[in-house]
């Protein structure tokens, strides 16, 4: 029954003069992910609205699901489209939709008419009383309800006439890309595939790094990150994943440094070379999944330690939730279930039995001065056989 899809949006509506600018990004996004779903599809903006037109038969599920993984999009309507034929061949479709739609027929419903072709013959709230009239006469269990309806017919009088009436949720932010790019840690956990959602949620375009420590952790840890990348990468389109081999860097932290300031160390070395990364690749900041005292690494006082070391910004969007947040977004997103397979990352693999919760920035930078002799030499080895993967 349904040959379109209308797009609504929300705080993009707001953005004044560059707002173009906000709809062609959701425009552009839109034609992506349709894409690689079945069927052909022309998308088009026209007055505030943006239109997602079937060229021919398509999977209604496959294509709603995909539209509900668009950032910027608030809401997604099947629509009807009809020619300007007159009112009465306009009223009989009505019926005809309401008939085939809402088959029980006992359900409040109200008419609301947009008139955007001023050149239509009825102003918008003669075409409510008139349509609300022959729905009540061909369906004399339904009645009127203007403050809460069961149903809510919509019929936007354009150079074609939409008749739609329901309002599948989309995923609402911003489209991917206006807002500058980042580079996500990613890790086989379960936050930071949910730091890396929540952020391009904001329009931000994901790249990613991720450390791997062989043979400590095996090929099928370094899958794991790779099939959570792809799940990310329904949301945030391509993912370039970079796979810093960090294997020598960790056995040279272990050997010269206090092993209760192993994760703090490690976990700077970490930000240091993400952070090349990102400059090298044009991101503009920096995301890790990090919340407030879940681990030890994640107290103030070592938050500040990790981030002394980068002059990016970091963005960190869990950092207030409770964990029960954030694997509730995670089952959402479908990265839950790939979070919590067993196998291991270079993280877990080095952590002492008794690591610093308060470390002090001086007494770290102490400890660093061990690493001077090859910690350099280390690092830009694995910046130069860091592996790239293309995701999504």
């Amino acid at each position: 029954m349904f040959q379109a899809f209308l797009i609504k949006y929300g705080e993009i509506g707001i953005k004044g003069k560059n707002r173009y600018l906000f709809e062609d990004a959701l425009v552009n996004q839109i034609k992506h992910t349709l894409k690689h779903v079945e069927g052909q599809f022309r998308v088009t903006k026209e007055q505030g609205r943006i239109y997602a037109e079937a060229l021919e038969p398509f999977d209604f599920a496959e294509t709603t699901q995909a539209l509900q993984r668009v950032f910027g999009i608030v809401g997604i309507c099947p629509v009807v489209i009809l020619e300007d034929e007159g009112f009465e061949r306009l009223a009989e479709e009505v019926l005809s939709y309401i008939k085939r739609q809402y088959p029980q027929g006992n359900q409040s419903f109200k008419v609301h008419a947009r008139r955007a072709k001023k050149t239509y013959p009825m102003e918008s709230m003669e075409i409510n009383r008139e349509l609300g009239g022959r729905i009540l006469e061909a369906f004399p269990e339904m009645h009127v309800d203007v403050h809460t309806p069961d149903v809510l017919l919509c019929v936007e009088i354009r150079q074609k006439i939409y008749v739609y009436s329901e309002v599948i949720p989309g995923p609402g932010g911003m489209p991917v890309g206006t807002n500058g790019k980042s580079m996500l840690l990613l890790s086989g956990g379960i936050d930071s595939p949910v730091a890396g959602y929540m952020v391009a949620k904001r329009g931000v375009k994901i790249d990613a790094v991720y450390f791997h420590a062989p043979p400590y952790t095996s090929e099928r840890a370094k899958q794991k990150v790779v099939d959570l990348a792809r799940k990310v990468s329904l949301y945030t389109g391509p993912i370039y994943l970079y796979v810093v081999n960090f294997t020598d860097i960790q056995l040279y932290i272990y050997e010269k440094c206090p092993h209760d300031e192993l994760t703090i160390i490690m976990r700077r070395y970490m930000m240091r070379i993400a952070e090349e990364i990102a400059r090298k690749t044009g991101s503009l900041g920096l995301i890790t999944g990090e919340s407030i005292g879940q681990v030890a690494s994640q107290t103030v006082q070592s938050l500040a330690a990790t981030n002394e070391v980068c002059t990016m910004p970091v963005f960190r969007p869990l950092i207030a939730f409770d964990k029960e947040d954030i694997v509730t977004i995670s089952k959402k997103i479908d990265t839950y279930e790939t979070s919590i397979q067993p196998f291991e990352d270079c993280c877990t693999i080095f952590v002492a039995k008794h690591p610093v919760t308060k470390p002090n920035v001086n007494i770290i930078k102490r400890s660093e001065v061990h690493l001077q002799e090859k910690i350099d030499e280390l690092v830009q080895t694995a910046l130069e056989t860091a592996e790239l993967i293309v995701v999504g």
